[in-house]
């Protein structure tokens, strides 16, 4: 599931073939920005805040959100791709690379000027290089009455957690994530926890909060519903929690080990 290390890591990948390099092909395949030729423009650098990719060309940035099932993708020209053709939503291409944009939840282009206004609901970005752990201490706490697995899933407080951290998250502090948080003893210690997490993983492809990067065993309890919790063998359980039903997400704990 993409979240904020994998969105990280592809912007890193899509930096190394694009940064500096003149684009000689621009092809987006979203009608309201199908007329637009980026053709002849510098790619002046890619980089990641939170879950969001911004391609910054000369005059605009490409801006872009994974959602659950998109990709970013650089290929060598002649390589095939390692998804069809009708999933792909942007083609930008220099003399030496494509990248390929797929199913991509949002696709759109920002003037550059208008970056920071458009993004500015952000919370503090646990891999950014302005990483403000006290700021967002503060976001969490201005809602005291919000559950603990919603406040950490809400991009305006911190930037970066999807599911798969909340869910890890709340079964390594021992907090059911119904919780407040404002009931929650030590906030700032959870917050640091995150940025631990996510900063680990940011290099690997293997996510992992056990510390196992096995398949089937790197994860506490994130989609192991009926399965044994890894610690006390009690079944891990899974609800649906979220601010209203537009915004459930799966949620799983274990009822022995979270309180």
């Amino acid at each position: 599931m993409p979240e904020g290390d994998t969105v990280f890591r592809e912007a890193q990948s899509l930096g190394e073939a694009l940064s500096g390099a003149v684009l000689t092909r621009c092809d987006i395949r979203v009608p309201q920005w199908a007329t637009v030729d980026l053709t002849g423009e510098t790619v002046q650098q890619v980089a990641s805040r939170g879950k969001h990719l911004l391609i910054r060309t000369d005059s605009v940035s490409v801006h872009s959100h994974l959602k659950m099932e998109g990709s970013w993708h650089r290929y060598r020209h002649g390589s095939a791709w390692q998804r069809p053709a009708f999933q792909a939503r942007i083609v930008l291409e220099t003399l030496e690379w494509t990248a390929v944009g797929f199913e991509l939840g949002l696709l759109e282009l920002m003037s550059r000027t208008a970056e920071d206004t458009e993004l500015a609901y952000l919370g503090p970005d646990l891999l950014g290089d302005d990483w403000d752990l006290a700021e967002a201490v503060r976001r969490l706490g201005a809602q005291p009455e919000v559950p603990v697995a919603v406040a950490l899933a809400d991009q305006r407080n911190l930037a970066g957690l999807g599911n798969v951290y909340v869910n890890e998250l709340c079964f390594l502090r021992g907090l059911l994530p119904t919780r407040p948080i404002g009931a929650v003893a030590d906030i700032p210690g959870l917050v640091r926890l995150a940025h631990r997490l996510i900063t680990a993983n940011r290099d690997r492809v293997e996510r992992t909060t056990t510390g196992n990067t096995r398949r089937g065993e790197r994860l506490w309890v994130y989609s192991r519903q009926r399965q044994p919790c890894r610690r006390c063998g009690t079944r891990v359980v899974t609800s649906a929690l979220g601010r209203n039903e537009m915004q459930e997400r799966a949620t799983y704990w274990c009822p022995r080990c979270q309180t």
